[in-house]
């Protein structure tokens, strides 16, 4: 292990970039909340700007896992297909099998200039949540209570509202509704099987309520579905610690654009045609498991500095002060202040650990574990 490589695996090092993220996250959500009175103004005036003050947050991650981590995302898709990212609005289904998928997406995102405006559907409780959870809020997330009879009103309501955003966007769709288990795999397959529906290796059962209802609301404003599957080179098993830690991790990403208009707008159709969809990502995983690659030639685009350059403003911005604050501690020699550090420090390092673990497979969540919670 090198110099730098020891650094990077030091706690100090995770507690500083986490004090980072959460100190500039919170000083970025109160410059959001500032923008309530621009939107009575000027709504897409509003829009433009937390746009560019959601991508001051979440390039800050990206940047982490390009430039701390060094990991590399191979993108495979088709070079037709390629000239369109970035220039249009679409879905993006991508399967959720590991710790740091949501990542791997916010880098594709990025690479193609739409990580400021990316949408995601998540749970209602994240809307509470500092920093994330706040800036998702002005960012317009799609948010849902994960029942069905509520979610059904709210979330078209949510989309119907991105009908006029000022700027492409994609929304990330994790239909599977859950990261892969073992256990939830094995109960899905149970329930695949009692309905006489595919039956998957690697992946849970698509929830195809939550994808039909996003199509049948985005069209008009999405061009396209991009079918996204994700792997990692040589059973790679990545976590947000890794990524802390400087690990470097190879991530193989496989994106076929499908056009919205070769989706069915009849319900039933339109989850039989995402079951299908879920079969041929199977075989792609297959594939990959078997060569180490998948199909299609690698049209990958380069990293960017923007998320680099963001990532030391912050970092700068935000250590001045606390070196400040420090250095006057360290010299008042007062034995209070420095205990009092010392207990804020050990708090941090808790809450640091657990928001770490929060990220992991195992912590995800019980949705998906019981056939009765399972809405397909």
């Amino acid at each position: 292990m090198g110099l730098l490589q020891l650094l990077k695996s030091q706690f100090l090092c995770h507690l500083i970039l986490c004090y980072v993220f959460v100190v500039s996250g919170l000083f970025i959500n109160l410059l959001q909340f500032c923008t309530l009175p621009v939107w009575m103004v000027s709504k897409q005036l509003a829009r433009r700007i937390n746009i560019r003050l959601a991508y001051c947050l979440s390039s800050q991650m990206v940047a982490m896992l390009e430039w701390w981590s060094g990991t590399e995302c191979t993108l495979y898709t088709e070079p037709q297909s390629y000239r369109f990212y970035g220039k249009e609005n679409a879905i993006v289904v991508l399967n959720h099998s590991y710790d740091i998928d949501f990542l791997c997406g916010w880098t594709f995102c990025e690479r193609f200039g739409v990580l400021g405006s990316s949408k995601v559907l998540a749970k209602k409780e994240l809307s509470y949540v500092p920093v994330i959870g706040w800036m998702w809020y002005f960012l317009e997330i799609v948010f849902c209570k994960r029942k069905w009879e509520e979610d059904r009103t709210l979330v078209a309501q949510s989309l119907q509202k991105l009908h006029d955003y000022p700027e492409h966007f994609w929304f990330l769709l994790y239909c599977e509704g859950t990261r892969f288990t073992p256990k939830k795999h094995q109960v899905s397959m149970q329930v695949a099987e009692s309905k006489g529906l595919p039956i998957l290796k690697h992946h849970l059962l698509p929830r195809t309520k939550g994808f039909w209802v996003t199509v049948q609301n985005l069209r008009g404003k999405a061009a396209a579905v991009y079918d996204s599957t994700l792997n990692f080179q040589n059973n790679e098993k990545p976590t947000l610690l890794g990524v802390l830690n400087g690990e470097k991790y190879h991530a193989d990403l496989y994106v076929r654009r499908i056009p919205l208009d070769l989706i069915p707008e009849d319900e039933a159709e339109c989850a039989a045609w995402l079951h299908k969809l879920y079969q041929e990502k199977d075989s792609f995983q297959e594939q990959y498991t078997q060569t180490g690659r998948f199909p299609g030639p690698i049209v990958s685009p380069p990293r960017r500095l923007w998320s680099l350059i963001n990532w030391l403003f912050w970092s700068c911005l935000m250590l001045y002060p606390l070196g400040v604050l420090l250095t006057g501690l360290i010299s008042s020699g007062s034995m209070l202040s420095i205990i009092v550090s010392l207990v804020f420090c050990s708090a941090a390092s808790v809450g640091v650990r657990w928001m770490i673990g929060q990220t992991e497979i195992n912590k995800s969540s019980n949705y998906g574990n019981k056939e009765t919670t399972l809405n397909i």
